[in-house]
């Protein structure tokens, strides 16, 4: 997807509940009993995201986008370079009804060849606590590090950090 595209953002509904949440410490993630919900972007966070996207692509990142006919159902963003050999899966997202279809694994694939392709060895991820959300990136190989990004930690400190050799 093009930039001029990035406020399609906005058609996404990432909204989710759930009653599982993980705390990390180092490499290790514990699970706990916590109710959250995260609701549908309002047109403040979308500018928000699509500032992030933006940067993203301005240094050269990917935006990937997943379509049911002419709506966005799912994006992903490829940040490269975060470290040395090292990329970042800098967002994920597919829309509530169309979840459970595959589309964040194809997206997340994509992702990694390309990754791979422009020479990255690694790839890293800051992930919602949520179990949906955990549970996919260690099933796509990623698993918890304690060789976190500062500033990731320091935007996104609740995260799970995240690593997966390409």
């Amino acid at each position: 997807m093009s930039r001029d595209e990035v406020e399609r953002v906005s058609e996404l509904d990432v909204s989710e509940d759930g009653s599982v949440l993980f705390n990390q410490t180092g490499e290790r993630i514990e699970k706990h009993n916590a109710e959250w919900h995260r609701p549908r972007w309002n047109a403040a966070k979308c500018r928000s995201i699509a500032e992030g996207i933006i940067s993203d692509l301005e240094s050269g990142g990917v935006m990937l986008g997943a379509f049911d006919g002419e709506l966005l159902v799912g994006v992903g963003v490829l940040c490269h370079r975060l470290e040395e050999g090292v990329a970042e899966l800098s967002g994920l997202w597919v829309s509530k009804n169309h979840r459970r279809r595959g589309i964040a694994r194809h997206l997340a694939s994509d992702i990694f060849r390309l990754a791979k392709e422009d020479g990255e060895r690694e790839i890293y991820v800051s992930a919602t606590p949520s179990e949906s959300a955990v549970g996919f990136y260690m099933s796509q190989g990623f698993r918890p590090t304690d060789r976190v990004n500062e500033e990731l930690l320091r935007q996104e400190p609740e995260d799970i950090h995240m690593r997966k050799p390409l």
